[in-house]
């Protein structure tokens, strides 16, 4: 499903601070929501989506890089779970223009590293509890 970015977020309780470049916002439940570009993604053990980039990739003035590093600071100080979004764009040469955004809520991340500019996240399955793995299932 191609969501916008405001609807992108929103699918976490989340709402940017820019509609169209937001790079992060904090979730009513605590969570960070993360706007990920998806040349950035590695695995680097079964089971595990890595996210890495560096703040010093985007604008070093702009106010969503000011944001995101407040954010990943946060997370980092709190130990707060991360969601993902993940941001498509055309292939070159493309008639399309305009990028495409989509969610992970079977996902969640946790900051491994993060030293002001340079950051990893690595992203594992949600597991659900037993009891509610057989409650949704029909007899």
């Amino acid at each position: 499903m191609n969501l916008s970015l405001v609807d992108a977020f929103g699918k976490f309780g989340a709402k940017p601070t820019n509609r169209l470049r937001a790079l992060s916002a904090m979730a009513a439940d605590g969570a960070m929501v993360l706007n990920c570009a998806q040349p950035q993604f590695g695995h680097p053990a079964k089971g595990v989506l890595r996210y890495e980039d560096k703040l010093s990739r985007e604008s070093p003035d702009s106010k969503l890089t000011e944001l995101l590093g407040q954010h990943l600071a946060l997370a980092r100080d709190g130990e707060l779970p991360i969601r993902m979004i993940v941001t498509t764009l055309p292939p070159a040469g493309s008639a399309k223009t305009a990028r495409s955004f989509h969610v992970r809520p079977d996902l969640i991340g946790k900051l491994v590293s993060f030293d002001g500019d340079h950051y990893i996240i690595d992203f594992t399955r949600l597991v659900e509890p037993p009891e509610m793995a057989t409650a949704g299932r029909r007899k």
